[in-house]
């Protein structure tokens, strides 16, 4: 018995106890560099985070306190696994008011839009099952598809964003879905026209292709027109759209609140997914939030922040068209928070990272991981968030990035 208690509990080999699934999983690229950066000497532009200067201190101080001062025996209770019904409530009014009907039954509470990806991917993939997504794609959804081991089917693209015409009948074939981010993409920040959207849901009601519309950034455009949304256009062309929104980059992410709206029949096969995951969405927060942003708060905030982003953006584009060498390129968006540049073809911006964190005490994220073949994945792309870095800091950053690639060009 005494040798029993004496024996640890790292003797015991539990990882060969691991399911195949659990460890095929890797670690995120961005939270590994993340971890560099958190060095206070690294210039980060690493970081898909919003500027905590846009965050609503005050009034979600104030939301929380009158809630736990009115209500606390329903915020600090367990809740219904579709949310707190005034919050979806709001979420379908605003859609509605936007020119795109919905019902509240159309709109499910999530924790954040990372689990309404996570929802999603148990939703429509089984072993093996083909998904169609842009090259490149969002980082974070290839990661939380991966977990279900679909068979990935890539959709070129080009500054006008996502090209349908790439979308074959071949390529359709028994797809469960497609997804895309419209508005100021993830990586590029790119914006897709709209042409390209009419087009594409056009050719998804063609196919009987559901299309998954995720725009955690759409309320952030700085510049430009709106643009009418996956959702709207698709309801008038006969197209399946599930639309996937955020209160991360508009209010903060730290709520961890995102939503769904989608059909009845998708929403009831979520909520029965997502009772087994985590029961609901924590109350407090959902009442919170719709005692912040019921009234008119959205018009009162939303410009601050976009103009800030604008600021910060144009920042970044100068000094990248000061210091930067003549043969790289890179994007401009009119939105969001990211730019994506292209190195001359013979860097390899993953090998040389390393390097740049040590001499230039820069970080950004390499192109690579947000292809899905990585295998044919061009090396020489990187991304760079504009958002949380002081403007002397980006100049000082930038600067040194610069010199550094001109040396390897």
């Amino acid at each position: 018995m005494n040798d029993l208690i004496k024996t640890k509990i790292t003797d015991f080999p539990v990882e060969d106890k691991f399911s195949q699934r659990a460890i095929n999983l890797s670690g995120s690229v961005i939270r590994e560099i993340l971890k560099v950066t958190e060095r206070p000497d690294v210039i980060s532009f690493a970081g898909g985070l919003p500027s905590p200067k846009g965050f609503p201190n005050t009034a979600l101080r104030e939301a929380y306190t009158k809630v736990l001062t009115d209500n606390p025996e329903v915020a600090l209770q367990y809740g219904p696994t579709e949310g707190y019904r005034p919050l979806r409530e709001w979420i379908a009014e605003d859609f509605t008011k936007r020119g795109v009907p919905v019902n509240v039954d159309e709109v499910l509470i999530v924790s954040g839009s990372q689990q309404a990806l996570d929802l999603l991917g148990k939703l429509f993939i089984d072993d093996g099952s083909k998904i169609l997504v842009e090259s490149p794609s969002y980082l974070g959804a290839l990661q939380s598809f991966s977990v279900q081991n679909p068979h990935y089917a890539t959709v070129e693209t080009d500054d006008k964003g996502m090209i349908p015409a790439d979308i074959t009948a071949d390529k359709a074939k028994d797809a469960r879905f497609i997804y895309a981010l419209p508005n100021f993409q993830n990586p590029t920040g790119i914006t897709m026209t709209l042409e390209r959207r009419q087009e594409l849901v056009e050719t998804c009601a063609k196919y009987g292709l559901p299309i998954i519309e995720d725009d955690p950034y759409g309320e952030l455009r700085f510049e430009g027109e709106h643009l009418p949304s996956l959702l709207e256009l698709g309801r008038k062309a006969g197209a399946t759209v599930i639309r996937m929104g955020s209160f991360s980059k508009v209010l903060a992410p730290g709520l961890r609140l995102g939503f769904v709206v989608a059909p009845v029949p998708v929403i009831n096969k979520m909520v029965q997914l997502k009772q087994a995951t985590d029961l609901h969405t924590q109350t407090i927060s959902q009442m919170a939030v719709y005692e912040a942003i019921k009234g008119e708060f959205f018009d009162q905030h939303l410009p601050a922040v976009r103009e800030l982003y604008r600021k910060q953006c144009h920042f970044m584009l100068d000094a990248l068209s000061e210091h930067f060498p003549a043969n790289c390129k890179w994007t401009r968006p009119t939105g969001g928070m990211f730019i994506w540049a292209s190195m001359p073809e013979h860097i390899d911006t993953a090998s040389i990272l390393p390097q740049v964190v040590e001499e230039c005490k820069v970080a950004y994220v390499p192109g690579m991981p947000f292809y899905t073949d990585l295998s044919k994945a061009p090396k020489n792309n990187l991304r760079l968030s504009f958002v949380t870095v002081a403007e002397n800091k980006i100049q000082q950053g930038i600067s040194s990035l610069g010199n550094f690639i001109k040396n390897l060009s």
